[in-house]
């Protein structure tokens, strides 16, 4: 009986590792989780991806969100549109995906932050999900 109970104990702990988004780091500063891998197309560079998302610091403050029913953010993956850690961490996305990015400030504001919402040297966190490609 306690070989049985101990197998299945090993089997609850192998399916909770499966449940949890498997990090890997990009580019030495780009954290990145995917928490939903969605099954349209992928996310290269020079298309125009359609974004909701939600952007908090490391203490959970909220400081900018774009989420249903408003319009997607939209931006052109690899331009410089957007902060360094989106060109990095959303390419290769699938539309349909949701995935948390981890940006080290030199991918985010770096030393100057982004006043009075992002202090310098902020680590940010965003929840991502990519709504569409054009």
């Amino acid at each position: 009986k306690q070989a049985e109970a101990k197998k299945q104990q090993q089997e609850k702990a192998k399916k909770e590792k499966k449940q949890k988004p498997e990090k890997r780091v990009l580019q030495g500063g780009v954290t990145v989780e995917d928490l939903k891998v969605g099954t349209g197309k992928v996310a290269k560079v020079g298309c125009r991806a359609q974004m909701y998302y939600t952007g908090r610091l490391t203490n959970g403050r909220t400081f900018d969100s774009c989420q249903r029913p408003a319009k997607p953010f939209s931006f052109v993956l690899g331009r410089g549109e957007v902060i360094k850690g989106w060109d990095i961490g959303i390419k290769g996305m699938t539309v349909g995906s949701k995935r948390r990015l981890t940006l080290k400030p030199r991918f985010a504001y770096g030393k100057r932050g982004a006043p009075p919402d992002i202090p310098p040297n902020a680590t940010l966190v965003f929840e991502i999900e990519l709504q569409g490609i054009k």
